[in-house]
């Protein structure tokens, strides 16, 4: 595996590979990597001859309160998963390469709209910071086809927005989710959770699957949602999480329901001690006969 650091590097290694007439995929990580992150590179090889991937902890988006200096950062482990998993390059690039002039001064991308609801509500500029990060990073890496979790399915589908906006040739492939036994999903910020939390953090999950059984047998629509979101909240309060929000949405564009929307998402996050967890569910719901 080479590792990489300069823009210089990257772009001349980039031109050998294509000269080589190479497909190449990408996969942005902000490191720490578990499980879920090795299945990315899994799939990201599906897709192509060369596997890139980088590690950047952006500062863009972290909130002032955020935990950025706080996130944890494990380079050497980091690297060794990455070569385990077959990736050809890894990027490592630091702020000078990623915002040239500073980040005050850099170009900020934003997806109105779908970056101020459910997560975007409840940690402001998170999703600019992600938009404007990503952009830059494609720009750098120049994919065939980038490689994102469904854990984080509001941040995949701001990053299709942004990619289709800008008409970036670049194929946008989301994964499903990795959990944990209890299904839990894998997550860099599981860390943060204390040994007697980690039971109770599978409770999310407990309760997306109650929801999506709810929607899918008992013919639930319109304002019956809005109480089925509610009592959800209610349940997970009720096991010691601090609900942010759940959420029913439309798969597409995350918007309210309307009658016939089949394509469903439940979304959710609550915070357990430290730790901010998100996870969602998506419904496919049959044709009313």
């Amino acid at each position: 595996m080479i590792v990489i650091q300069s823009h210089a590097e990257l772009t001349r290694e980039i031109a050998r590979r294509r000269t080589a007439r190479q497909r190449i995929a990408f996969v942005p990580t902000m490191g720490n990597l578990h499980r879920g992150h090795v299945q990315l590179m899994h799939e990201a090889r599906r897709h192509a001859d060369t596997v890139l991937a980088s590690i950047y902890v952006n500062p863009l988006q972290f909130g002032p309160r955020e935990d950025f200096a706080a996130y944890p950062r494990t380079p050497e482990q980091d690297r060794a998963q990455l070569e385990a998993a077959g990736v050809d390059i890894l990027f490592m690039p630091d702020d000078t390469v990623i915002y040239p002039r500073g980040r005050d001064a850099s170009t900020r991308v934003e997806v109105p709209g779908i970056s101020d609801i459910l997560c975007g509500a409840s940690r402001p500029g998170h999703f600019r910071g992600v938009a404007t990060v990503v952009h830059r990073l494609f720009q750098l890496v120049t994919p065939d086809v980038a490689v994102f979790g469904k854990k984080d399915y509001q941040q995949l589908l701001v990053i299709r927005l942004m990619s289709g906006d800008f008409n970036l040739p670049i194929e946008i492939v989301g994964v499903e989710t990795v959990r944990e036994p209890d299904g839990l999903a894998l997550s860099s910020r599981n860390s943060y959770l204390a040994a007697a939390e980690r039971p109770l953090a599978a409770q999310l999950y407990a309760v997306l699957r109650s929801v999506a059984d709810q929607i899918r047998t008992q013919g639930v629509t319109g304002a019956g949602y809005a109480a089925v979101e509610a009592e959800a909240s209610g349940k997970l309060a009720a096991a010691g999480l601090r609900p942010d929000y759940v959420s029913i949405r439309r798969q597409q564009d995350l918007a309210a329901p309307v009658a016939g929307d089949r394509q469903l998402v439940v979304l959710a996050a609550a915070w357990l001690g430290k730790a901010r967890l998100i996870d969602n569910l998506e419904v496919e719901l049959k044709p009313v006969p």
